[in-house]
This record gives C-alpha cells, structure tokens and sequence, in this order.
C-alpha cells in the first residue's frame, strides 16, 4: 500500500490507521498476538520493565505464554514494513529536502553465551576515557530527521549486524535499498534537492562516499581531530619525467601552520552554542591504503575529493573549553549555504540519540532477555512499529502532565507524553486482532525430569577482517 506524500492536507488519524492496516496485513504467523503486543506496548503507563508486563494490560487479551511465542515464532514481513515506512510523510527542512542519519546502537548482552552472533560492543563507561567492549547484538538504525530542537525521528530502517559483516559495506548497501524505495515510492524524484547523509566519527565517510558515488546523496560525517588529508597536487612542469604525484600539500588538523586560506568562512549566532564560526577547504582527499576496508580493492586505490569543515562554538554543555569539530562533507565547490546547512544537519544528528534513549528507557528495546537473534529482531521491529505509531499521533493526543511537568506548547508534545495520552486514542483506531480462543496451557516438563538437551554455548565473534589480518600475521611469524 503506499501512503500519500503529496501536499495535499491528509488527516493524521487516517494516515496512522492505514499504517496499522498495513503492518496488521504483514503479520504472517502470530499476527493477533504480534499486534495485540504492540498496542500493550503503546497503551501501558510507565517504562517498560519486563516483557511479560506487557500481558497484563488490558488491550493485551492474550496469555504471557502466547506473548513470548509471537516473539520467539511470530512473523513478520519486513520488506513490506519497509516500504510502508518510507512511504509515509516525512520531515523535510525548509526547502522540501530529506536529512537522514545513521548509526549503531547496541544491544548488550554479556551474560548471554547461548546466544549466538554476538560482537564485542564499544561502550563507554563512566568517567572520561573508560571504553568498554561488551558482548551484544549492534544494530545499524536509520532515521530521517527534523528541523528544529526537537526529540523526534522517523526511523525508516534497522539491521542487525552479524560477526560476518563489515560495518562500512553493510551500511552502504542499506543506504542504497532505503534510496530506491524513498523513490520508488515518491519522496525522491529527480530534480530533486539531494539527500543529504549524517554520520558519526565511528563511520568510514570516505569509503561511504566511494561507495555510494552513483547516488544523489551528500554524506557529510565527523573526523578525527589528528586526521591529515591533502590538496591536489600541483600542476607537473613541462619536460619532467617520472611518475606524477598524487598528493599536494598536507592539511594536518593539529597543525595550524598547514591551513591555508579557507576558501569559505561563516559565522553565526546560535541560542545553544553562542557564537558558531565554520571554516571550510575544498578539494582535499586522504592518503589511502591497502587496509582498512580497502584490503579488496583492485588496482589502485581512487582519490576520493571533498570538503573539510571546522565548525568551533563559544560553549557546549559539561565543557568549559569546547574543542572545534571537524567534518568532511562528500561535495566539492560548495557555497556558504551549503556549509551552514551541512554543519546544521551534523548538529541534529544528535536527535537519534533521544530515540535510542526512547527505545531503552521507556519502551524497553532491551529488556527482553531473548536468546534466539532472530525473535530479537521481531521486537527490535515492534518497537520501530509503536515509535512510529507514536509519531503519527502526536497531533491526536492530549498532554497528560504530571503536577510538577512544564506545560507543552502545541504540537511540541515528546515522545513520552504522547505515549501517555495514546490509550485514550486506542478506541479511535482499527482494532484488527480477533478475539483470542479459550485454550489450556500445554503439560510442560514432567516433575522431577531433567534437561536433556542444553542449549549450545556460541563464542563472541570478531569482524571478519579483523580474523584475517590476525592470521595473516601468524602465517608470517618464523
């Protein structure tokens, strides 16, 4: 089914129920159950604890035993929720154009070695410097962003990734699918403003932007603050042999004697940041080698061009001497417009954090104990249902503060409180689930017996190029 993307006015209860119609049509296998479990999900007050909690609300009319088996047996057809999800109406800036960011969140799971395709996590700890690895499934999530200071995304995709995937590959290959189905199902045509993509320090943007050349796509990314890059080289003079360089000068971020001129400069004033000046040079390319992603590429290696921007601000939260911000941006010859509204983009590409913080605390993406990855991945799914569900209503809920919360101005209302407020929207909506059939609980174990068959334990896997360079190294040791 495709939702309507076109300006004309449509009405938000019409345009969440159809979404509900849509996701009821994908459930396969335990569809009342994997539908009745998202709206326990959206109608229960609080965070959500534990997983069987959520059997006792009362648009839950189901038993906890059938809970955990929509779970662990349910299914869902995923393809069809992703198109359903890139067809709905999504937030643009002020010129119609779409900003999507992407990056991982973990779901940790160290005291689980029965569960299998597990990866060292990065975490951090508490204090300044204190990174963890931690067992746990990492998920590549991506959402489109909003203008504005606002704690709401649209998510549009989540990929679990497995110890055989390379993250950078894997990233590339869900940016290219979101792209067709953005167009195929009319958010992107051509003439269009180009999509610009934000990514976090942890992603290679330059190999990204190789990757993703063919599109119409800007990726602008975070960099290290000791990364060093290079101009073109200079024209060869006449009559001279060899062969010609690839590199010019070097542009070193912790040099500032190697900066030359900035071909763009804008400042502004921000409410959050105070003064924000943005230097930007253009055209500068890393020195690029046979590893780090790049170990499978034949012939030589490209040059890939773009635009550094250092972004420095008067003040952030918690610091008091804010350290300037670089970023590397995909495009070449950019304008002065082009460098605020990148920059701008990069700084609301912090509003994901808000929803992972939405997922885990209030509607608990993480608190099912769950051993089989794949029923992680149906309630990795629910939870991106009853987000966007949320999302849809949020102009068909009421505030239902608490005596000492701060009243919302209209349309400002948080995730939170709409979830509040849904339960009173629940009667308005298709209620599709049929009435569950009176059934007796199965015998279960016989008293006294033992288990026979236990569950095998898996090892925490490793990236595959992170195995290979350490066997290359053993198969050269004397």
């Amino acid at each position: 089914m495709s939702f309507p993307v076109s300006s004309v006015p449509v009405h938000p209860l019409s345009v969440l129920s159809d979404f509900r119609n849509d996701f009821y049509a994908g459930l396969s296998r335990r569809g009342d159950e994997l539908f009745e479990l998202v709206d326990a999900l959206l109608c229960t007050d609080g965070p959500v604890r534990t997983l069987v909690d959520l059997s006792l609300a009362p648009e839950h009319r189901r038993g906890h035993g059938s809970l955990y088996d929509g779970i662990n047996h349910g299914r869902l057809d995923v393809s069809r929720l992703r198109r359903s999800l890139a067809s709905l109406p999504l937030p643009r800036d002020s010129g119609g154009r779409l900003r999507i960011a992407a990056d991982i969140s973990n779901w940790l799971r160290p005291d689980a070695p029965c569960s299998p395709q597990r990866l060292f996590c990065h975490c951090y700890g508490r204090g300044r410097g204190n990174a963890q690895m931690i067992p746990g499934w990492p998920y590549s999530v991506i959402a489109a962003l909003e203008s504005g200071p606002t704690s709401w995304t649209a998510p549009l995709d989540i990929l679990r990734l497995t110890p055989a995937d390379d993250v950078t590959t894997v990233t590339a290959a869900q940016l290219r699918e979101l792209f067709s189905r953005l167009a195929k199902e009319g958010q992107w045509s051509q003439g269009d403003p180009k999509i610009v993509v934000v990514l976090d320090a942890g992603y290679d943007v330059v190999r990204l932007s190789y990757l993703l050349a063919d599109l119409p796509v800007e990726l602008v990314g975070r960099l290290r603050s000791d990364r060093v890059l290079y101009f073109p080289p200079p024209p060869r003079a006449r009559g001279k042999n060899g062969r010609p360089p690839k590199y010019g000068a070097a542009f070193k971020f912790a040099d500032d004697t190697t900066w030359p001129t900035p071909d763009r400069a804008t400042a502004e004033h921000t409410d959050h940041y105070g003064e924000a000046v943005a230097l930007a040079w253009n055209p500068l390319h890393p020195a690029l080698t046979h590893r780090a992603g790049w170990e499978d590429h034949d012939g030589e290696l490209p040059i890939v061009e773009g635009t550094v921007i250092r972004l420095e601000v008067d003040h952030l939260p918690g610091e008091r001497t804010p350290k300037p911000l670089w970023l590397w941006s995909s495009a070449t010859s950019a304008t002065a417009d082009d460098i605020t509204r990148w920059w701008h983009t990069f700084l609301r590409r912090f509003d994901l954090e808000h929803t992972f913080r939405m997922f885990k605390q209030t509607l608990g993406w993480t608190v099912p104990q769950l051993r089989d990855p794949r029923a992680a991945d149906r309630w990795s799914w629910a939870v991106i249902v009853a987000y966007t569900q949320l999302r849809l209503a949020r102009d068909l809920t009421d505030d239902l503060r608490r005596p000492w919360e701060r009243p919302a101005l209209p349309g400002r209302l948080t995730p939170a409180r709409v979830r509040r407020g849904f339960r009173h929207l629940h009667h308005r909506l298709p209620q599709l689930a049929a009435a569950p059939k009176p059934q007796k609980p199965g015998p279960g174990r016989p008293p006294g017996s033992k288990n026979r068959r236990p569950a095998p334990h898996h090892h925490v896997g490793k990236p595959p190029k992170t195995n290979a360079r350490r066997n290359a190294g053993k198969d050269q040791a004397p």
